[in-house]
């Protein structure tokens, strides 16, 4: 999938510039759904519903999460591009839809770009590399050691593309032959995990924070650049493997044709949604960190170079779409 930059950040203009009619009543006038495409108990979903309430509070309207996982994101995305571009159908989704899928997904349903509209970057959410307990390594050195004594015979979780790109990624940069399992949802991926089914599962804090403090899985780095307090001891990924660059963010969408003035009331009123300390506090608690874009405008240019950035993280790790 081809994709420049400028047209990228052209499209993301078109988007927010569409002037289809707005309803008579003022916006919004009745519930709104707000579209996850993970499941229920996944990283995302978490985030995703204390935004929902602290929006709802603001709109005075009820904000309805509606998981829709399946295909890395690709169900729920599908979805949301043929929704009415009314302002009662959101996105929330991440860096696995927008970013990544475009590069892994050979004929790929919708177009990250032209058929969204960009709202607000809500934050990032960290990543752990975990193995069960079974495995004698203590360290991702000596993971990676264990993996090239035994080429082939490990296996991890896959149910999102951060965790798949952050795999090869660390396999490409490592030269270690570990097979690749999907999953349909994290908390399967961390079952199995538990369970033995898969040694190695890169899984995001929002849906791993209880089984990666449990002392059923045994966490050995993390995907931020800095260690995060919530996991003390646990080293950032980057300082063994040289060269691992992975963030994983988090955003709002609606369709492509969101009216101007619904953009601007959901980006204002999200801001003060992710402005609220108490929320800010919650949402740490599971290692998101909240980091809101200021306009539309910023967002579409985060959006358009963190399409740029996956594709070379893709590239370079070797993964060829399917």
């Amino acid at each position: 999938m081809k994709i420049t930059l400028r047209a990228a950040l052209a499209a993301c203009a078109l988007a927010i510039g569409a002037t289809p009619a707005l309803a008579q009543q003022p916006y919004p006038n009745g519930p709104i759904t707000l579209v996850v495409p993970f499941a229920a108990g996944s990283g995302t979903d978490s985030v995703a519903r204390a935004v929902a309430s602290g929006l709802a509070d603001r709109l005075k309207q009820p904000v309805i999460v509606d998981n829709k996982p399946g295909a890395n994101a690709q169900v729920a995305a599908q979805a949301v591009s043929k929704a009415k571009p009314d302002g009662y159908t959101l996105f929330m989704t991440t860096n696995t839809s927008h970013s990544a899928n475009p590069w892994l997904v050979k004929n790929l349903k919708y177009d990250p770009i032209k058929d969204f509209t960009p709202v607000a970057r809500v934050g990032e959410l960290p990543f752990a590399l975990a193995v069960t307990p079974a495995l004698p390594a203590k360290t991702l050195a000596e993971l990676l050691d264990y993996a090239r004594a035994n080429p082939g015979k490990l296996s991890y979780a896959t149910p999102n593309s951060t965790s798949l790109v952050a795999m090869e990624s660390i396999k490409h940069i490592a030269k270690v032959d570990i097979v690749g399992i999907p999953y349909k949802s994290s908390p399967q991926a961390m079952t199995d995990l538990i369970g033995g089914q898969v040694e190695v599962y890169v899984a995001d804090l929002g849906s791993g924070m209880g089984m990666l403090k449990s002392g059923k899985v045994r966490p050995l780095g993390i995907t931020t650049t800095q260690p995060t307090a919530l996991l003390p001891g646990v080293p950032p990924i980057g300082q063994t493997v040289k060269g691992f660059d992975l963030t994983s963010w988090n955003g709002i969408f609606g369709p492509a044709g969101l009216p101007p003035a619904v953009v601007q009331r959901l980006n204002t009123e999200l801001q003060a949604v992710l402005a609220d300390k108490d929320l800010q506090g919650k949402l740490a608690q599971i290692g998101f960190q909240v980091w809101p874009s200021k306009t539309p405008e910023e967002f579409a240019q985060y959006v358009a170079g963190q399409l740029t950035h996956w594709r070379t993280l893709i590239q370079q790790a070797g993964i060829q779409p399917e």
